[in-house]
């Protein structure tokens, strides 16, 4: 009679390295690909990322510490200017537009005695506000603006120091521009900006400074929005705009040879 015994699997597991099951702990991944095996060394070229290494590289590390704050400010500038948050960027260009009109109407110092006493008239009735309805039930939640009162708003000096190497970069590079164009170091240059101060004139005959900056404020939350929306349609007439313009510029200054930019020298 036949044995009819199932051989024992573990006597004739076929010797095959894919099918052998690594020890708990070799750093071995069967879902990981990119893993190697514990003991086997890397290929040439080839990067062991073993699961050990991965969790001494990124063991203690938040990836929001290495955004740094002046990219994290100017990333939520942008997010206002183009309307990411529409609640929050209401808020902010409405009182910034209410504030604008009413330096428009009434003077600077007006417009800081009402709304500075519009402030403390808020707080003030939300603070005894609060203190009422903590004497009515007995409670104890402390100031309501203690996180406001402990928050630290002093300026540290690394800031201030790179706010003022800022500032004082651009204003090098504007004084420099001025003294270029004022003193004729290139012609068309000159003309052009003379022709801009021309119709400044006529801008500021019509429009006072408070006027300019509603004006600025409204383009700075409109323009930008608009062309993110309109990008194709409004670079397609800016570009035929230029060329015109620079058909032009090569006509005048075929008629007048002395208009053309001289190549600085090298």
């Amino acid at each position: 009679m036949a044995d009819t015994t199932p051989p024992d699997n573990f006597e004739f597991q076929p010797e095959n390295d894919f099918e052998k099951i690594s020890a708990p702990g070799s750093g071995f991944d069967q879902e990981g690909d990119g893993l190697l095996a514990a003991g086997d060394e890397p290929q040439d070229g080839e990067v062991s990322t073993t699961t050990d290494n991965a969790g001494s590289f990124l063991k203690g590390v938040d990836p929001r510490d290495s955004v740094d704050e002046d990219e994290s400010s100017v990333q939520v500038l942008v997010d206002l200017i183009y309307w990411r948050d529409v609640k929050k960027t209401g808020v902010v260009f409405g009182a910034m537009l209410t504030v604008l009109l009413c330096l428009a109407i009434f003077s600077l110092v007006s417009v800081l005695a009402y709304l500075s006493l519009a402030l403390l008239t808020v707080s003030f009735s939300f603070v005894v506000y609060k203190k009422i309805m903590g004497a009515v039930q007995k409670s104890n939640d402390g100031h309501p603006f203690k996180v406001l009162l402990e928050m630290d708003i002093d300026l540290k000096e690394e800031k201030l120091k790179t706010v003022i190497q800022t500032l004082l970069n651009n204003i090098n590079k504007t004084v420099n521009e001025l003294r270029r164009l004022f003193f004729i170091e290139d012609i068309v240059d000159s003309i052009k900006f003379g022709l801009m101060l021309w119709l400044s004139t006529y801008i500021g005959s019509l429009l006072n400074g408070i006027t300019l900056v509603i004006l600025a404020v409204i383009l700075l939350f409109t323009l930008p929005k608009v062309y993110e929306t309109y990008q194709v349609q409004i670079d397609q007439y800016v570009g035929q705009a230029k060329a015109q313009i620079n058909n032009v510029l090569t006509i005048v200054q075929s008629k007048l040879p002395f208009l053309k930019k001289k190549d600085k020298a090298q």
